[in-house]
C-alpha cells in the first residue's frame, strides 16, 4: 500500500529532475550561444583578407604602418575602426591562419625599439624557408653569416669575415663579387641589417627565425633581462657572476629617470652609457 507521503515525496523528486533538466539544457543552450557569438566575431571579413594579403606582399610592417594599414582595410570594406584594437583583429586573422601553420607576429627592432609586424611560417622554422629565393651555397653562407653574428659578443660580423667564411662552403664556392651581391640582396629581402661595413640579424630574421636560433645557438643565445625576448644589440652586466643582457632600448626605458642606474638582477652599478628613448614616429607627431 502507498502512502501519500511516499506519493507526494516522489513527485517532489520527479519535478526537481525535470528542473535540473530544463536548466542544464538552458545551459547548454546559453554556451553554444556564447560559442557561435564567438566565433561570428572572430570571423574573416574582407578587410581582414585586404590585411593578410598586404601582410603576404611585404612579409614584415612597423607597428605605425601596420596602424594605417588595419584603419585603410576598414574603411574600404565598411567595418567598424577601433584604433586600440588592432592586435585583437590580427589575432581573428590567426585564429585562421593556424591550420595553414602561418602567424602574424608581433617583435621588436634591437636597434630602436620600434615594434614590428611579420607574417611567419611556422611549419618551417629554419632557413629552409627562404630556398624558394636563394640557392643551396647562398643559404650555406645565410647560416654561417648567422654563426658569425649568433657567436659573437656584439652581436656582429664584420663584412671581411663573412668574405673569408664564403671561401669555407662545402656547396658550390662563391666568387668575391657574388658574395657581396649576395650580402645586397640579403640587406634588401631584410634578413640583415648592414651598417659602416657590420652585419646584424633584422628584425624579420629574428621574428621569424627565433624557433631555430633557440634551438641551434642553445650554449650562446641569451634573453633580455626585461622583454625576455633573444638579444644580440644589447647592454651587458659586467658582474662576472651576472652577465645579464638587456636591449638597448630596454635600457633606455627601464634606467629612464634612475638617479643612479643598477642592474636589475644583482643591483651592481650600471657602468654603461644610459641611451636615450625613442619614441615611436605615431607619438613623435602628435
Amino acid at each position: 500500500m502507498v502512502t501519500h507521503e511516499t506519493t507526494t515525496h516522489t513527485t517532489t523528486g520527479s519535478r526537481l529532475k525535470e528542473k535540473k533538466k530544463q536548466e542544464e539544457k538552458e545551459g547548454a543552450h546559453c554556451r553554444r550561444v556564447t560559442d557561435q557569438s564567438r566565433d561570428m566575431a572572430r570571423q574573416m571579413e574582407d578587410s581582414h583578407r585586404r590585411f593578410l594579403q598586404t601582410m603576404m606582399a611585404n612579409g614584415i610592417v612597423d607597428e605605425q604602418s601596420a596602424r594605417t594599414l588595419y584603419q585603410y582595410c576598414c574603411e574600404t570594406h565598411n567595418t567598424q575602426h577601433t584604433p586600440d584594437k588592432l592586435d585583437d583583429f590580427i589575432e581573428t586573422i590567426n585564429s585562421k591562419l593556424q591550420p595553414m601553420f602561418m602567424q602574424v607576429r608581433k617583435g621588436m627592432s634591437e636597434d630602436n625599439g620600434q615594434q614590428f609586424y611579420a607574417l611567419v611560417n611556422m611549419a618551417e622554422t629554419d632557413v629552409t624557408r627562404m630556398s624558394s629565393d636563394y640557392a643551396d651555397n647562398e643559404l650555406e653562407l645565410f647560416r654561417k653569416t648567422m654563426d658569425l653574428i649568433v657567436c659573437s659578443e656584439n652581436g656582429k660580423a664584420s663584412s671581411t669575415d663573412i668574405l673569408n667564411s664564403a671561401d669555407t662552403l662545402t656547396t658550390k664556392k662563391l666568387k668575391k663579387s657574388e658574395t657581396e651581391h649576395l650580402l645586397n640582396r640579403l640587406v634588401h629581402d631584410r634578413w640583415l641589417n648592414e651598417k659602416r661595413g657590420e652585419y646584424t640579424l633584422s628584425t624579420r630574421c629574428i621574428i621569424e627565425m627565433e624557433p631555430y636560433i633557440r634551438s641551434m645557438y642553445q650554449d650562446q643565445v641569451k634573453v633580455c633581462h626585461i622583454c625576455r625576448n633573444i638579444a644580440f644589440q644589447c647592454q651587458i652586466c659586467e658582474k662576472p657572476t651576472c652577465g645579464i643582457k638587456i636591449h638597448n632600448p630596454c635600457v633606455a626605458r627601464y634606467f629612464k629617470g634612475r638617479a643612479e642606474p643598477r642592474c636589475p638582477a644583482c643591483d651592481d652599478f650600471w657602468p654603461h652609457e644610459i641611451p636615450e628613448v625613442r619614441r615611436p614616429r605615431s607619438q613623435s607627431k602628435r
